[in-house]
């Protein structure tokens, strides 16, 4: 068994010993020394002329005098003569003169911030902090200032698919981020319960042009640009909320519904030949049904109209049977058997 202790190198009482106050009041005087300890100066190589009685001075490189040969240990004014002790890697101090904690770490007394890289990996300032969250702070604000100019806070990420962002929450929870996120497009996405996300605002890297994915209101009114100007229109107790023109089309024709609660439909359709004369007008036996590409607003009757494509002046007589179609007859003064091709058109409201 050592003399020792293994961590502060104390002088340990043995058995049998003789004078045993001799050894554990050295033992108490190393502990008032090393517990707390307190270092005048740091990198010191020659020793004070008055030293007071428990200065401890850290000593560099070079020394001289009584401390010749002590380079990197502590010297302790003890009793009206320095002991000399090693410090260990870890050790901790309170720069006297500084005003500063150091680290004895490989082999030199640095200051706390000054560590190397890795040797904090952990930091919490009134708060836990862990492997997702390596500074935690708990407190009413955080300040971030300039040391006599200005200051940048710099989030920086390894590839361009990865993500170097701000994010807000509530609760934990997501509610607002903005960044490059996936890209190195900047975006503002904002969420109502952190599982959504609405993109807000684009802005490209490769052009710095904005794009607002949602639009944008001003004052209260919808601001539009060039991707929300088409798109699908809406309304709420007559007033617009969505896009101002929709387009759309399928096997009944085409329609355009506009803001203002305008729709158009059109369309291209054969109709019963007009070969049945009834009043010297050559007419259809039978209307032919055309149904809408989009339905009109419940309660109201569009209007209908059509025109042959082949020869035009065609007269046209249609019976609105609903708000989803329309019954067209076709109607020539001169007799035709030819089968017309007819373009018909009907404007009425989709609200």
């Amino acid at each position: 068994m050592s003399d020792l202790s293994p961590n502060l190198a104390l002088p340990l009482l043995l058995p049998a010993q003789a004078q045993k106050h001799v050894t554990h009041n050295e033992a108490l005087a190393l502990l008032d020394l090393l517990v707390q300890l307190r270092v005048q100066r740091f990198d010191a190589r020659t020793p004070p002329e008055a030293p007071g009685d428990g200065e401890v001075y850290a000593v560099g490189a070079g020394a001289t005098g009584a401390w010749a040969g002590q380079d990197g240990r502590l010297a302790a004014w003890v009793g009206g003569g320095w002991v000399f002790v090693a410090p260990r890697e870890g050790w901790r101090a309170w720069d006297v003169a500084g005003a500063e904690v150091r680290v004895h770490a490989d082999g030199a007394w640095r200051p706390l911030e000054a560590l190397p890289p890795g040797t904090v990996e952990r930091l919490g300032v009134n708060a836990t902090s862990d492997a997702g969250n390596r500074l935690a702070v708990a407190a009413p604000a955080t300040l971030l200032t300039h040391e006599g100019a200005g200051h940048q806070l710099k989030i920086d990420k390894a590839a361009a698919g990865d993500t170097a962002s701000l994010l807000f929450q509530t609760g934990f929870s997501g509610r607002a981020e903005m960044g490059t996120a996936g890209s190195d497009d900047w975006s503002i996405k904002v969420s109502a319960d952190g599982a959504s996300w609405n993109e807000a605002l684009r802005v490209a890297a490769a052009t710095g042009v904005p794009d607002l994915r949602a639009g944008a209101t001003i004052d209260g009114a919808l601001a539009f640009h060039r991707a929300n100007i088409l798109g699908a229109v809406s309304q709420s107790g007559g007033t617009p909320t969505g896009a101002i023109f929709e387009r759309g089309s399928n096997g009944n024709g085409s329609y355009t519904r506009f803001a203002d609660g305008t729709q158009i439909c059109a369309h291209e359709l054969e109709v019963d030949p007009p070969n049945t004369a009834s009043g010297g007008v050559f007419q259809g036996a039978t209307p032919t049904t055309w149904i809408f590409p989009a339905s009109f607003a419940s309660g109201t009757l569009p209007t209908v109209s059509a025109t042959d494509t082949n020869i035009g002046g065609l007269w046209s007589a249609n019976y609105v049977s609903g708000t989803g179609a329309a019954s067209i007859r076709a109607q020539f003064g001169t007799s035709r058997n030819a089968v017309p091709v007819m373009a018909v058109l009907a404007v009425g409201r989709w609200f």
